[in-house]
């Protein structure tokens, strides 16, 4: 559901419940990047927090409780009917595992993962960070599919089958005006996805995509630009078909402006 900042919280509220979503739900920017200001909320209080903060319109969902996050980048030209699968990439979320003698922070500055996203994890977290966990408890620290936000990324796309394609089409090909970019899932399990079964997309991206198969730490900075060029070449021959269908080119103006907000709001959004 999408509203606007001034929404008073008792329309907010009233909306959300008509529509089926009951805390804890997650709350976004309703425009976002990289998993910033991203947030899972419990009561009316953090809801109305959350609204206090945000610098803009923003949006709630259902909390989607699969235990599996992925992402995978489609791409289809606007005259075929079914499109390809260009990337597939498993996302483990950051969290760190007890040993019974150290507290959450001490485990988190054990990893340069976690020890990175510190700064973040002590305003939400405070004094919940100086709780020592037994050994072998989990502890889930950031429960969100994000590179900026700790989770380390897998390419997977080696998984690829005709049967994940297939899934991936009936869901994409339903999507009006979507040829480029990724969707990101949560999932029981890889079988069950490509089955079509005991999954829910929270998430998709467009033309401003990235190929996030690329952030595997496996892969060299080579591989990446590879992918980057491959991906902007079949942006640009989607643009070109579309743009012979009348749809006009963005304007340099308009472009240049958009990069200006990018780059405002990325900043604000790192705030909260």
């Amino acid at each position: 559901l999408q509203f606007k900042k001034k929404t008073a919280l008792k329309k907010v509220l009233h909306e959300a419940s008509d529509a089926g979503i009951s805390f804890p739900l997650i709350a976004k920017p309703d425009i976002g990047m990289k998993a910033y200001a991203v947030e899972k909320i419990g009561n009316e209080a953090q809801l109305l927090s959350y609204i206090h903060k945000i610098p803009g319109d923003y949006l709630l969902q259902e909390l989607i409780d699969f235990p599996n996050e992925i992402g995978i980048f489609y791409v289809r030209f606007p005259d075929d009917v079914s499109g390809e699968i260009t990337g597939i990439v498993s996302k483990e979320f950051l969290s760190v595992t007890g040993n019974g003698r150290d507290t959450i922070i001490q485990l988190i500055k054990q990893n340069s993962r976690s020890y990175f996203q510190l700064p973040a994890l002590k305003r939400q977290y405070g004094d919940l960070l100086n709780r020592i966990l037994h050994d072998n408890d989990k502890f889930l620290l950031v429960p969100y599919g994000s590179h900026t936000r700790g989770s380390k990324f897998t390419d997977i796309s080696h998984l690829l089958n005709e049967k994940l394609l297939n899934t991936i089409n009936s869901v994409c090909t339903k999507i009006r005006g979507f040829y480029f970019g990724r969707i990101d899932i949560r999932y029981s399990t890889f079988e069950e996805l490509c089955d079509g079964k005991n999954f829910s997309i929270i998430e998709i991206n467009g033309a401003g995509s990235e190929p996030t198969h690329i952030y595997d730490p496996g892969h060299s900075v080579f591989f990446a630009w590879k992918e980057i060029v491959r991906h902007w070449k079949l942006l640009y021959q989607i643009s070109k078909i579309n743009f012979e269908k009348g749809n006009p080119y963005l304007s340099f103006k308009d472009g240049r402006n958009m990069l200006k907000a990018n780059k405002k709001l990325e900043a604000q959004l790192k705030m909260i």
